[in-house]
């Protein structure tokens, strides 16, 4: 579903370095240190976008309303990072949009799975992955043993 009968909604490929990505991403940041409370520097630690090549921005009339990025994990695996879409504007379809073209885009790169990691304390987000084919895998890489944390994975092909 799109929002609006008559919006139009652009996803631009981009990188970190884009002043709407960056943006985003800071609003972002900011609602995670309240979900996140006392843990938040742990997981901000892990979420800087400097090394960020592949970054989505999603445009709803020209507005900067959503966005998400991919960077490489393994060989044939790239993690699904800084997806957010404004309050406004949820519950509309723009996430599983943002995460479709991540997948199509991690296929175009000659990967085959995306993995990703998102908190106990962010259901809408668990129930985005699960509505979307991610399956649920141990926790991995920095995320091995932290209990708030939740991995999912999804092969493509």
């Amino acid at each position: 579903m799109t929002p609006g009968n008559d919006a139009a909604i652009i996803l631009l490929r981009t990188n970190s370095e884009h002043p709407d990505f960056v943006a985003l991403v800071q609003m972002l940041d900011t609602e995670l240190a309240v979900r996140d409370g006392d843990d938040h520097a742990f997981y901000h630690q892990f979420n800087g976008i400097q090394t960020i090549r592949h970054a989505l921005v999603a445009y709803l009339d020209g507005i900067p309303v959503a966005c998400g990025a991919i960077k490489t994990f393994e060989p044939g695996v790239y993690e699904v990072k800084r997806m957010f879409v404004l309050a406004v504007h949820r519950n509309q379809g723009l996430a599983s949009q943002i995460l479709a073209a991540l997948e199509n885009w991690t296929l175009e790169l000659g990967a085959e799975a995306c993995i990703l990691e998102t908190g106990q304390n962010q259901p809408e987000a668990i129930r985005l992955y699960e509505k979307n084919g991610y399956q649920r895998i141990p926790n991995y890489g920095q995320y091995q043993g932290v209990e708030n944390s939740v991995c999912f994975k999804k092969v493509l092909k």
